[in-house]
Formats: structure tokens, sequence, C-alpha cells
């Protein structure tokens, strides 16, 4: 769901993948083959002819779910007195750069995280390389996050303040709306003026911010994908940054939680500063899209509450640091 598993290979010196759900309008791929795989989220099992060769991948779904990748070899007549010798490499293991490379044939190249790969998989070597240092991936991911931030923070400083001057102008803000509630376009033009007067930028908040979206998004599937997080221990109750964040074992279902059914503590935890983070911040002008926001952290923590605990320790992090850096900023503009 939200990494990539199914049917992929390397034809023509580019990666393929097919969702599952293409292979009914398109399901033979013909080209030069390094490999043709099956991929799960953490595991890969692939074939690789010796020699890159004219080839074709043929997929079949069958009826109980079942998903066959074929590598189909080109008819060839073979004379009387001679031979010919088709050789393979069978790879079937985990989803590790590391690994992948040593086994060659561009193998590696299967673990793609989308189209922010070119800041994912650097933040992958980034969390690895301190893991060799700190042998522990939960604080590994802390590092990273304290490292991504510390390369955003101008962007952020830059949003925090233009959200700190927004909320100063807010009773002017709230009164212009009472003055002209019956008149949109009246209340637009003086809004306009308003910002003009005291130097305001109303997207001065949202632009910086959407540059930081690219840097979530590819942490965000790179802790998902990462093999590295797979059964590996954090501390306390968390012993396995890849499984949702469980404290006890109840006997009983929770609505919208998937098993094992406990205590989501660092799920909760980061509702918590989400729910701060929106109190700091200036309310939206229309009253409408302020009720809305007040579900938001609702919202966001119930989707995280199954989320893998790796990446709920990243967004928490992220999130407790924002916090100090709204703080501070607000504390040397007022």
């Amino acid at each position: 769901m939200y990494g990539f598993e199914g049917p992929s290979a390397y034809i023509n010196n580019e990666l393929e993948q097919i969702k599952i759900k293409k292979i009914k309008d398109k399901n033979v791929y013909i080209g030069q083959f390094k490999w043709i795989a099956l991929e799960t989220r953490y595991f890969i099992s692939s074939i690789m002819p010796k020699g890159q060769a004219e080839a074709s991948m043929r997929l079949i779904l069958e009826e109980n779910n079942i998903l066959e990748n074929q590598y189909v070899q080109p008819a060839c007549t073979i004379k009387p007195g001679t031979q010919r010798r088709y050789e393979y490499n069978l790879f079937m293991g985990p989803k590790s750069v590391k690994t992948l490379k040593t086994v060659g044939h561009n193998l590696d190249k299967a673990i793609y995280f989308g189209m922010f790969d070119i800041i994912a998989k650097p933040c992958l070597w980034l969390m690895n390389f301190i893991y060799e240092f700190i042998p522990n991936y939960g604080i590994a991911i802390i590092m990273l996050t304290i490292f991504t931030k510390l390369i955003l923070w101008p962007l952020g400083t830059k949003s925090y303040r233009s959200m700190n001057e927004m909320k100063k102008i807010q009773p002017l803000m709230t009164e212009i709306r009472e003055k002209h509630k019956g008149n949109k376009k009246k209340m637009n033009e003086e809004m306009m003026s308003l910002y003009k007067v005291y130097k305001i930028n109303p997207m001065g908040g949202c632009l910086p911010m959407v540059v930081q979206i690219p840097v979530f998004f590819a942490l965000y599937r790179m802790l998902y994908e990462a093999i590295e997080l797979r059964h590996a221990p954090f501390f306390g109750w968390i012993n396995d940054l890849s499984a949702p964040d469980r404290l006890f074992n109840f006997g009983f279902s929770i609505p919208f939680m998937e098993p094992p059914y406990g205590i989501p503590v660092l799920t909760i935890i980061m509702g918590g500063t989400m729910f701060l983070q929106q109190k700091m911040s200036p309310p939206p002008g229309d009253p409408a899209q302020a009720k809305m926001m007040m579900f938001l952290p609702i919202i966001f923590t119930v989707i995280f509450i199954n989320f893998s605990s790796g990446l709920v320790l990243y967004w928490l992090v992220n999130n407790i640091l924002s916090i100090a850096q709204q703080h501070y900023i607000s504390k040397t503009t007022a």
C-alpha cells in the first residue's frame, strides 16, 4: 500500500515495476533483460541470465491470486552434433542495497523509493552510517531526523516567522471578517490592504513548508521499506521498528486498530505534539476550516495507529523539533 510489491524487471537498462492491477492491461514485456523478479516489502526473488539477452517477461495472475512471473527465452534451433548452454543466477533474499550490490546484474536497482528516490537513498545511507557507530536503529532515526531538520532549518524559520506575524494581526483580521461578512469581495480587498500595510505575505508560512514536503515523503517511504528496521529493537516495549507500536497485548479488538491490540504510546504522544503545534499556529481565516483543522490531530493519530513504530518515531521527533523551533522564533520575534 505504501511501497511497491509485485513483479519487476530490469529491461533495456531501465527499472520496470508493474502494479498488480495493471497486469490485465499488459502482461508481456519484451527487451534486453538483466533480471526479472517478484518483490515483497522486504524481500526479492529474482532470476538473472548470464549476459544481457533479448527475451520476454510474461505475467500470469491466477484466479486464486497467485502471481507468476515467467522469463521466456526465444526459441532457437540446435543442429545435430551441436550443443547450447544457458546459464542463470538466482537470488532470493533481503532487499538490502549492500547485499544486492554484491550480487551484481544491477539487482540493487530493484530498491526504488518512488519519485523522491534521489532524496531517500542518501537518507538510507546516512541512517546505516549512523548505525555503524550507534548500533540502535531507533537512535539512528532520531539522529537522521535531527540532521534533516538542521538542513531545513532556514526554511522552517522563514515559515514560522511568517506565521508569527500572521498571529499578531489575527484580531484585525477577525474584525474585518465581522465587518464585511456579507460582502466577500470587500472583505478580501480589506485583507489585502492589511497585508500590504504590515508587509506580510499570506503564503509566506506555506511556501517554505511545501519545499520540505519532498523530504518528508522520501523519509516516510524509505523508513517504510528499509529492511534494516525489520525486527530491529529500539527500547522497552518497542522491539520491532517495522511493526506498530503496542504497549501490552489486549485480548479484545479496538476500533481502527489492526492486531496486535494494545496501547499505541508513541502514536498518542505524536497526536499530542500535533495538537500542541496547532495551538501554536494562527487559526485559519475560514471558521469552517478552523473547525476541520481541530480534528486533524485526531485523524492523524487514527491513521498512524497501524504504521510501523519507526515511521511514528520519525514523525514524533520531527514534531518535537518543529515545536522547539516555532517556540524559539516566537520568543525572538515577540
